[in-house]
């Protein structure tokens, strides 16, 4: 059977942003603090910059698992924000899912924290649902590193495509020739090394 690369697509992508929340954040640990944020603004860079609809939600955030962290509201001030009142799976509450349909595209990127839950069971009700599904690894997070890659293994197994922030971000521009200083602006806010090539490209010009 012939492979078929269902490649991101700006025009048809939803950024769901899942239980990025001040409680939940102490549970990661597959990942360093500051690391684990830089990735989660550079997905949140991401979507700003293809201009992509994104969609917030938490879990039970009167309670311990805390509100959604700042950066995040600030950075989507008029995104749909879905406080959920107790469900675990953002699938079980009918108001994000309508979130989702009123958007009309098919792709969703899904980060949340942690991986195995909040992440990983609406990636598969979705899956189910019948949309393409991209998990985007490094702006989720869990316990460590043996969870994640079970839950990145189960996800797999139901054809969800795991992805980083900065394929996420290739795969979507395309071409260099679309943007560079934007799409360059974006990599070097968020890779110290991309940074410096950056630098070094931009003397060699002035030379």
């Amino acid at each position: 059977m012939a492979y078929s690369y269902q490649r991101l697509d700006k025009d048809d992508v939803t950024v769901l942003m899942i239980d990025h929340q001040a409680g939940l954040l102490s549970l990661v640990r597959d990942f360093g603090p500051d690391e684990f944020k830089n990735n989660v603004m550079a997905l949140a860079d991401i979507a700003e910059f293809f201009d992509l609809p994104t969609i917030l939600t938490t879990s039970f955030e009167d309670g311990p698992n805390g509100p959604l962290v700042p950066e995040l509201k600030a950075k989507f001030p008029d995104a749909p924000y879905i406080a959920r009142p107790g469900q675990i799976n953002a699938w079980d509450n009918e108001e994000f899912v309508q979130a989702v349909k009123e958007t009309g595209r098919k792709q969703l990127l899904i980060a949340g924290v942690v991986t195995d839950v909040c992440v990983a069971f609406p990636a598969l009700a979705a899956r189910e649902a019948g949309y393409e599904v991209f998990v985007v690894t490094d702006a989720s997070g869990t316990f460590n590193t043996t969870v994640r890659d079970a839950a990145w293994d189960r996800m797999s197994q139901a054809g969800v495509q795991l992805m980083n922030w900065f394929s996420v971000a290739g795969e979507l521009h395309r071409d260099w020739r679309n943007d560079i200083e934007g799409f360059g602006g974006i990599l070097a806010n968020h890779l110290p090394h991309y940074s410096n090539l950056i630098q070094s490209r931009d003397a060699t010009l002035k030379n």
